[in-house]
């Protein structure tokens, strides 16, 4: 069952501003960019960062390296393969059953 978004007022747009207006995409990069100034990163946060993020959680999670590939998009497997060489338990129970 899909998740029912709570937004008001009511848009297709997934991300809005306070006017009820789509955010552009500099719009968007802005509000990313400030996020990461108060969570204090330390480094300039952009929207593409949020991709890889999920890219690694999925990863670490356990998900099938082509499957990651074709959620993400990716022509080319190497593009996936950055994200399950980090993953702590890569290889974790690679031996059991």
């Amino acid at each position: 069952m899909p998740v029912q978004r709570e937004q008001e007022p009511k848009s297709p747009f997934v991300f809005t501003s306070e006017r009820g207006a789509p955010f552009s995409t500099a719009g968007f990069a802005r509000m990313v960019g400030r996020a990461g100034i108060v969570a204090k990163l330390g480094f300039k946060a952009h929207p593409h960062m949020l991709r890889h993020a999920c890219g690694y959680a999925l990863a670490n999670k356990g998900h099938d390296t082509r499957a990651l590939q074709a959620y993400l998009g990716h022509k080319n497997l190497q593009h996936t393969v950055r994200y399950t060489e980090l993953a702590p338990t890569r290889f974790k129970d690679f031996w059991r059953k």
